[in-house]
């Protein structure tokens, strides 16, 4: 779990820094963008998990009431819709997946969060919300879990060298 002599803020730093620095940077700067794009007073829930780190984002703190989360993956970013998402209005059909409740939108960097059709999707996310989001109050950041085995979270390139390959991280 959370580690109580660590703010929430300086732990999720930390999480972010174990990646490389390219995906490290468009995670700060995407979890920024959402920020932007949610109401203020979203609760964001964070899971350091063995497939990767995901930030999810809700009205509270319950996770069966977040909308979106943003996965961090070693090699990418995937923004997550969360419980509704099939029933989403998807003109530009950018959701890809046939689950029941979740459906994703693999980002090609941070900047994606600007675009148009993702925009819409959030607020559209955001108004068929269940619980209502408080709109004045201060964003709460939380740590829910911290899986003590997890995937390495830098890339792994095999490289030759003489024959044999190499494992190098990046």
């Amino acid at each position: 779990m959370a580690n109580p002599t660590i703010t929430p803020a300086a732990q999720l730093a930390g999480f972010i820094a174990k990646f490389s620095p390219p995906i490290a940077r468009d995670a700060r700067a995407a979890l920024l963008r959402l920020r932007r794009l949610l109401p203020a007073g979203a609760v964001r829930m964070v899971y350091d998990n063995w497939n990767g780190l995901v930030v999810g984002f809700g009205p509270n703190d319950r996770a069966s009431e977040a909308i979106v989360s943003l996965l961090i993956t070693a090699d990418h970013l995937s923004l997550c819709f969360i419980n509704d998402a099939p029933g989403l209005p998807d003109p530009a059909k950018l959701l890809k997946g046939s689950g029941t409740v979740v459906r994703h939108i693999r980002l090609a960097g941070a900047a994606d969060l600007d675009r148009a059709p993702i925009k819409a999707l959030v607020a559209a996310a955001v108004a068929r919300s269940d619980a209502p989001f408080d709109r004045r109050g201060p964003s709460a950041l939380i740590i829910k879990s911290i899986s003590p085995r997890q995937r390495p979270r830098r890339k792994t390139v095999l490289t030759a060298t003489s024959g044999r390959g190499s494992r190098t991280r990046r």
